[in-house]
């Protein structure tokens, strides 16, 4: 089982994000039609307590997998990296079966309290999946650790396939009433997990060389030292990313009651906040391709701090935010700028403005999810931990005084969005540079993608506008613009490209560290301006 530099493995984990979030695309606006707008926003309600239960089971146990093999095998302790994963997958079995049964016995009154009744059939019927998804997270958090991204990658998709065949069956098959077809949509969900849990136990079964191998001249650990530092690890990552999808689900019941509390009915609150889960699943791809660095850097930097080697912690930090903003600022620009066209091809009604003036929050969630990595990596499990509740606790008060104004509405979200990344970001940054003594300017890093991201979105504006006015000549106009987004956003591209060049915000370093066949696609000509 070989393992990935970083740049390799990020973009493993990438592609793979990005073909799923792609599916994602491609079926919501189906499963949007079967459901309806009220549907939607009851699929919302079940997919928010799901994820919620899912992180406490499926967050820390598996970060703490990869981030403890990564030290071990650092110093060629393989055989306790082994024992250390297979103690860390019992934990995860046991608690995803107890948190499915808790789930199922509380789905009715989680929807209750929500305020969205129609959500507990499908609550119930998804809590068997949280136990088959715990034994899918123990097996992609050993070969995260490994440095080996693609079976994660691989069963990634694998999973997303199977999701959409069976989400969109059985939300037709059961598509009599609401509560049915949101609770037949469900079931993709599990049987792709399923599959999921096959393959990866197959691969895992396949690479048996690193199962034995120890350094002699490195001590033995016993079973209550690896017990206690998946323990140790796990712990504050779980309230981390829990306390995250608590603020979620809080921000929930904030919504739909203070949405209420403006003047708006019960069915008119779902609706609106529909088009919030649309905004939010839109923004998720490029959140993907940043999850995926998030998920890269943390072994990486697990292991450069168990070996003590700062100029490789220093680098890796640096060149990681590097990327981060070399995906998510133009991603973006791009959103904004063709934000009611992307809502026209899927299918998604109103609420195009969502991403119009929200496309920002993607920036700041993508630098908040590196920054948790590099600190959960480097140990500072705790205070990256507060940091994230102080941004939390932000966003609902925000939320709550916004989103009852009617005039403001569900825009409030956005808002209390932007504020709750930003108090992180400041926090973090002054830990990563004051306590582990990274060297990082994280403006200094976003100016060149910025400018780069400015000169393509009014490319894209100029591309489009007139190409869509001729297309739709043509007689549809859903191909005029579809035809005309899609022109747009490859010149896009190649403006934010080029520009990159011109201003050097790409090297002849970055490209040693890109993957041979990355480089294989960008043009000769562009390639001789890289100085």
């Amino acid at each position: 089982m070989q393992k990935q530099s970083l740049t390799k493995g990020f973009a493993v984990m990438s592609v793979a994000g990005i073909i799923v979030k792609v599916m994602s695309f491609l079926y919501i606006p189906f499963l949007m039609a079967i459901i309806g707008d009220e549907g939607t926003g009851v699929y919302g309600v079940i997919y928010q307590v799901y994820v919620f239960i899912y992180v406490i089971a499926n967050s820390g146990i598996p970060i703490a997998i990869s981030k403890s093999i990564s030290e071990l095998a650092a110093v060629d302790n393989n055989k306790d990296a082994l024992r250390s994963f297979k103690i860390a997958r019992s934990y995860l079995v046991i608690l995803g079966l107890v948190l499915s049964l808790i789930m199922f016995l509380t789905a009715e009154p989680i929807a209750k309290m929500l305020k969205c009744e129609k959500a507990a059939l499908g609550i119930a019927v998804l809590s068997p999946t949280l136990f088959i998804t715990a034994i899918v997270s123990s097996y992609r958090g050993y070969f995260q650790g490994r440095g080996n991204m693609s079976p994660t990658a691989i069963s990634q998709v694998i999973e997303q396939f199977v999701n959409v065949f069976f989400t969109l069956t059985f939300a037709y098959i059961f598509r009599k009433t609401v509560e049915l077809s949101c609770a037949g949509a469900t079931v993709g969900t599990s049987v792709g997990a399923l599959v999921a849990v096959i393959y990866l136990l197959y691969v895992f079964r396949k690479n048996k060389e690193y199962k034995q191998r120890r350094n002699p001249n490195i001590k033995s650990l016993s079973y209550g030292e690896l017990a206690g530092r998946i323990i140790k690890y796990s712990i504050p990552i779980t309230i981390c990313v829990a306390a995250q999808y608590a603020g979620n689900l809080i921000d929930l019941t904030n919504t739909m009651s203070r949405l209420v509390a403006a003047g708006y009915t019960e069915v008119e609150a779902s609706k609106l906040y529909g088009l919030l889960f649309k905004y939010q699943q839109l923004i998720n791809a490029p959140i993907a391709i940043a999850s995926a660095l998030a998920a890269t850097i943390l072994p990486i930097i697990s292991a450069a701090v168990a070996i003590k080697d700062k100029i490789q912690l220093d680098e890796k930090v640096n060149y990681t935010f590097r990327l981060c903003f070399l995906i998510a600022i133009p991603s973006a620009v791009g959103l904004s700028v063709l934000s009611k066209s992307i809502y026209s091809i899927l299918g998604y009604g109103e609420g195009y403005k969502l991403m119009l003036y929200g496309s920002v929050v993607l920036i700041l969630m993508s630098v908040s999810q590196i920054q948790t990595s590099i600190l959960q990596g480097a140990g500072r499990l705790y205070k990256v931990t507060f940091y994230l509740l102080l941004g939390i606790v932000a966003k609902i008060f925000t939320n709550y005084f916004l989103i009852g104004i009617r005039e403001i509405n569900i825009m409030g979200a956005i808002i209390g969005s932007i504020i709750g990344f930003i108090i992180p970001i400041i926090l973090n940054t002054v830990e990563i540079k004051k306590r582990m003594g990274v060297n990082i300017n994280l403006l200094k890093q976003a100016s060149k993608p910025f400018i780069a991201s400015a000169v393509m979105g009014i490319a894209v504006w100029l591309v489009y506008q007139p190409l869509y006015y001729i297309l739709s000549f043509t007689g549809s106009i859903y191909m005029a613009n579809a035809i005309a987004a899609g022109i747009s956003v490859l010149v896009g591209v190649v403006v934010f490209v080029y520009i990159m060049i011109r201003i050097r915000g790409i090297t002849r370093s970055d490209l040693y560290n890109m993957p041979p066949k990355l480089k294989s696609i960008i043009p000769k000509r562009l390639m001789v301006l890289i100085k």
